[in-house]
């Protein structure tokens, strides 16, 4: 396969797409004739929410869009952030009850419906199990039956009183939210408008692996994501051809630990306090929507193949996934089954 795609699961997010430092660039696709990329972008690498991401814009104000790109993680960053004790993600959990800015509501209200909408799968109430388990401050631990159990009793959305008309959020008791299952979603598609009403016609972000594209190419061509091999972080197992959309994925791969030849890695299931045990290693969306996208990415790798494939059935006009199953098995649903290419056989989800 030809390493010419953007990693859109990769730690570094190999710009060969034009995205570079004004290297000239080709044409992707298979078989098609050398082109040469004659408009200059605007890249910017930066650090926030945890992690490195990479802002690319063309054109002629693409300066003045990655500039206003950078400034919007840095406020939604400090807004959402739990490792700050002054966001007010931090604040609603010590006080237990808050009124939320317009941002922090979106998200809250967005993982609520997320929420019922996968029978539980993601979940905004588990920040107390990631941090028993280590996730949220790298103390890794494997917590006792006990310690999980009483977590768990706390532990559910349902718990949650959401108030829609006030923006007001009060936590159940011993309850403590994480947005950050959805935030890098969020703020990529708050780019996107950025890059809207800056009049951007091209360009892109990776926060940490999650990758949005907007629009084409600057040569019309469309843009090459890579789906990382979760055995292999210098691999992929294929390549998506995408506009417009966001293209997320969720591994037991991104951050783990091993203690006593066992590897726990961080996505917990909410029903059992545990990380997932769904015989998947990792799950893709492709979507219009970032936020959706997040949350599914992580939902549908609780879920299992069977569960997750069946979601997909009753909502395929709103996503598509790539699933890699433990065997380093590949589905795709039908609806983006012609723009994955890969070296290895996948098998096609169809709607019936």
């Amino acid at each position: 396969m030809r390493k010419d795609w953007i990693a859109g699961a990769l730690t570094v997010c190999l710009l060969l797409t034009g995205c570079g430092t004004g290297a000239e660039n080709t044409a992707e696709a298979a078989g098609s004739s050398v082109q040469t990329n004659t408009e200059e972008p605007v890249s910017r690498e930066i650090f926030a929410m945890d992690t490195y991401m990479i802002i690319t814009a063309y054109g002629e104000n693409g300066q003045e869009a990655v500039d206003a790109a950078e400034q919007e993680i840095d406020r939604l960053d400090a807004l959402l952030s739990t490792g700050s004790a002054d966001s007010e993600i931090s604040r609603l959990n010590a006080a237990g009850t808050a009124q939320l800015s317009e941002d922090s509501a979106e998200l809250v209200s967005r993982a609520l419906e997320i929420n019922r909408g996968t029978g539980g799968a993601f979940d905004i109430t588990v920040y107390p199990l990631m941090q028993a388990w280590g996730f949220t401050d790298e103390a890794y631990q494997v917590p006792s039956d006990s310690t999980i159990a009483a977590l768990l009793e706390h532990t559910g959305s349902d718990q949650l009183d959401w108030d829609d008309d006030s923006n007001t959020l009060t936590l159940g008791d011993g309850q403590a939210v994480d947005l950050g299952g959805i935030a890098k979603g969020y703020t990529s598609g708050r780019i996107m408008e950025l890059f809207d009403e800056y009049g951007v016609q091209s360009g892109l972000v990776s926060l940490g692996g999650n990758v949005h594209v907007h629009g084409t190419k600057p040569d019309g061509d469309k843009w090459r994501v890579g789906v990382q091999d979760p055995e292999n972080s210098e691999n992929v197992v294929g390549v998506l051809e995408v506009t417009d959309c966001a293209v997320i994925t969720s591994g037991g791969y991104e951050r783990y630990f091993e203690q006593n030849g066992t590897t726990y890695h961080h996505i917990i299931d909410p029903s059992t306090g545990k990380p997932a045990d769904s015989g998947l290693s990792s799950v893709t969306i492709v979507s219009a929507d970032g936020t959706l996208a997040d949350g599914l990415s992580t939902a549908l790798f609780v879920m299992g193949a069977d569960k997750a494939a069946e979601y997909w059935r009753q909502h395929a006009d709103e996503f598509d996934a790539v699933l890699i199953a433990d065997d380093g098995s590949i589905s795709v649903t039908e609806g983006i089954a012609d723009a994955f290419s890969s070296d290895q056989s996948f098998e096609i989800i169809s709607r019936k």
